[in-house]
């Protein structure tokens, strides 16, 4: 166990003092199923210390670097850091799938590239790393790891602003008009209606999109002509 975790050491420059704390980040609670003798538990509890650990983490660091911001703006970035596609990316670019403890029917369904799983296992490594090296290690990691690489672009392109938002943003700073949304389409049970909208400005279509609510719909058709305009990455 004591070499297992090199490589990873290594990139995120942590030497950690219990390797048993580390490895019970790795723990996902479907292993536990099939091997009732593990003596290390799942890394729930850890991802839930991470998931506060973090929240923290954000809100310094938005406090320290962005101090123009107002409090709801924090309340958006706050939401857009945390998120699991976010976070699993996070994840992913330090390869911590592989460090995974899986069931059989989990590494089968390919659990390791699982964006919940990825996620979680990133908040667990934070919970990790604060008990065993302390805040100011982990408000480093956390910078280094996720904010440099993600948050930044977050806040300085608006992305944490929903795509209806930033489309009206958009018109109004370039026209002084807002775009109109139309309901196009409606079908489905009373149960399960899905809806099509489209948004146009000056007459003219921008964007389409679909959802199971008109809200949803009109997200989607903003996102798609934030896509069109060539505003979205």
């Amino acid at each position: 166990m004591e070499n297992k975790y090199q490589t990873l050491e290594k990139k995120i420059n942590i030497r950690f003092k219990d390797k048993r704390l580390l490895t019970n980040a790795f723990v996902h609670r479907s292993y536990l199923n099939e091997h009732k003798g593990f003596l290390i538990p799942s890394n729930e509890r850890l991802e839930f210390l991470g998931d506060s650990v973090l929240s923290l983490i954000t809100s310094v660091y938005l406090f320290k670097n962005y101090p123009a911001l107002k409090e709801g703006d924090y309340t958006d970035i706050k939401s857009a850091i945390v998120k699991k596609e976010t976070l699993a990316q996070a994840a992913e670019n330090l390869n911590l799938g592989q460090y995974l403890f899986l069931s059989k029917g989990e590494e089968k369904e390919e659990g390791r590239k699982n964006k919940n799983i990825l996620a979680d296992v990133f908040e667990a490594l934070i919970g990790c790393i604060f008990l065993d090296q302390g805040f100011e290690t982990t408000y480093r990691f956390v910078c280094d790891f996720l904010f440099i690489p993600q948050l930044n672009e977050i806040v300085n392109k608006k992305l944490y602003l929903s795509s209806k938002t930033r489309l009206q943003e958009y018109i109004q700073a370039k026209y002084k008009k807002t775009p109109l949304y139309k309901l196009v389409e409606e079908k489905g049970p009373a149960h399960r209606r899905w809806f099509k909208v489209a948004v146009y400005f000056n007459q003219k279509q921008l964007g389409v999109g679909g959802g199971a609510s008109k809200k949803e719909a009109e997200e989607m058709a903003a996102k798609n002509a934030l896509q069109n305009l060539k505003l979205m990455i």
